[in-house]
């Protein structure tokens, strides 16, 4: 972890808002040689997966992500069916390579459930090699393994995934290899039978459910960098709620409805809440945040900033007790993945 008010060597002198990136914290991952920032720029942000946001903003909100200190990227094919890695290739090459790490996925690619997942060695030596085209970019620092959960068999993914992406690593087109998903015991499976650098765990810890702090000190035991995502629950701790398409019980849906409205009665933000509490979390290297708009990435960069007020941290242990507490499930774990093998079986 650096000191704050450190240089991290992806600072480029002229480039950066020196201030800016002097108030940032950043924090190792795991075994690898990545200092990256509290906060994490999410690509699906430029995918309209939330909210419709056109080339000239999604091209600014990376710039100034960049320049304000943010020197993580995660983006996937996925993401908008490539329009997340369409929109990085065109401001990607106006950006210094030293000055950002880029971590993006292989194994979930098109809307129709037939195409929609392919985990084959095959698939991911052309996923890889477009991704790179379509970003411009000559080396990745992270492949990542995307929604393993959804993998005919976690022999696939140990077998064959990720022994291809080891290959990948091998040539040099990246520099770690990760892997992605819900169920936290899968990660934790596949952690224990393969070599990787990284995971990503998302909605798993957030005001709602913090069940990824029983695995961490497995995955720091293997040296794995963890990288958190989704703080706002995809949308469900948000002003407008989740997208329809959200997998979420309508219990959980409720309590996340009745915590916002309760912070907005008492003035008080419940979004910096829930990234707050993840920065707060020191085992965690970087919480991924799609910021849809130069609002809302403004906002995040002023929570990472400056700590929760004695007011925020009454309102939080308060919404934490009294509509997260008592969930009788806090999570949707196994609900997309039986949907999907339903549809694929024509039900």
């Amino acid at each position: 972890m650096l000191t704050k008010g450190s240089l991290p060597i992806t600072y480029i002198d002229g480039f950066h808002d020196i201030e800016a990136v002097r108030k940032m914290e950043y924090r190792r991952l795991g075994n690898t040689d990545m200092d990256v920032s509290v906060i994490g720029f999410g690509g699906a942000a430029l995918s309209s997966f939330y909210s419709r946001i056109s080339d000239n903003d999604g091209i600014e909100l990376v710039e100034y992500a960049i320049k304000q200190g943010i020197n993580f990227i995660d983006t996937a094919p996925w993401y908008g069916y490539g329009r997340s890695e369409n929109l990085l290739g065109k401001v990607l090459p106006n950006i210094p390579r030293d000055a950002y790490y880029i971590a993006t996925k292989v194994g979930r690619y098109e809307p129709s459930t037939d195409r929609m997942f392919d985990f084959s060695a095959k698939k991911i030596f052309a996923s890889v090699d477009n991704s790179l085209r379509t970003m411009k970019l000559d080396y990745l620092d992270i492949l990542q393994v995307h929604d393993l959960e959804f993998a005919p068999s976690v022999d696939q993914i140990i077998n064959e995934t990720l022994p291809a992406l080891k290959m990948i690593k091998d040539s040099g087109k990246v520099r770690y290899i990760g892997i992605t998903g819900y169920p936290l015991n899968i990660l934790k499976n596949v952690a224990e039978n393969a070599k990787i650098d990284t995971i990503l765990s998302y909605c798993r810890y957030c005001l709602f459910d913090t069940s990824l702090k029983n695995y961490m000190d497995f995955f720091e035991s293997c040296g794995l960098g963890v990288i958190n995502a989704a703080p706002i629950g995809m949308g469900l701790l948000s002003q407008s709620g989740p997208p329809e398409w959200h997998p979420a019980t309508t219990e959980i849906k409720d309590a996340c409805r009745k915590a916002v409205n309760y912070c907005n009665k008492i003035g008080v933000d419940i979004c910096k809440l829930a990234v707050r509490s993840c920065i707060d979390c020191k085992r965690l290297a970087t919480t991924v945040i799609s910021s849809t708009n130069i609002d809302i990435l403004k906002s995040n960069l002023t929570t990472a900033h400056e700590p929760l007020t004695q007011a925020e941290l009454r309102a939080l242990k308060y919404i934490k007790n009294k509509y997260f507490q008592d969930l009788k499930s806090n999570d949707w774990e196994g609900f997309e993945v039986a949907k999907y093998r339903r549809q694929l079986n024509g039900h």
